[in-house]
């Protein structure tokens, strides 16, 4: 599960630390998908793959973020969470990697940075103090099985009517 709190990176940009978890029950797991900087993402409006969208950590209003820093611990780039109150820059902005037209409820995509093309992953390194067993995110250049996400849990917007019109009207 991709997870941030309030817990500092020590080197890097000494940004808001992104990890992954595979605890269920913890609340800090809990991201809300958004625009990409400066657009409006309509409640209801299904996302497109490959559409440019922001997401924010519910506990703190940071954005999912990237940049040319080095990870911690493996030496990818850095992913850190960004930002104050859901409003970052435009190194928050994610591309969503998937087949088909939408993101399907309960498939897998991947998440690319829009700025520097790398690819959202968490691998087998793990860290010590003060997030002991938590595991690194950070961003890949290329796509592998280490980078593929699949929503578990949330609020789940039924489609709009406009949506629901444009797909009666495609289909014509």
């Amino acid at each position: 599960r991709l997870h941030s709190h309030d817990v500092r990176y020590g080197s890097g940009s000494g940004q808001q630390s992104v990890t992954g978890v595979s605890a269920a029950e913890d609340g800090n797991s809990y991201w809300r998908v958004r625009g990409r900087t400066a657009a409006v993402c309509e409640r209801g409006r299904p996302v497109r793959c490959g559409q440019q969208i922001r997401l924010t950590h519910l506990g703190t209003g940071r954005n999912l973020h990237s940049h040319r820093f080095a990870s911690p611990l493996s030496g990818n780039q850095e992913v850190s969470a960004f930002g104050e109150a859901g409003e970052g820059d435009y190194l928050d902005d994610w591309t969503v990697v998937c087949s088909g037209t939408y993101w399907a409820r309960d498939s897998e995509v991947r998440f690319q940075h829009a700025s520097t093309e790398v690819f959202l992953s968490v691998t087998g390194e793990q860290y010590g103090r003060p997030i002991h067993g938590q595991k690194e995110v950070h961003g890949m250049a290329a796509s592998s099985q280490n980078n593929y996400w699949k929503v578990m849990e949330g609020i789940f917007m039924q489609p709009s009517e406009v949506f629901k019109e444009e797909q009666y009207h495609a289909e014509l």
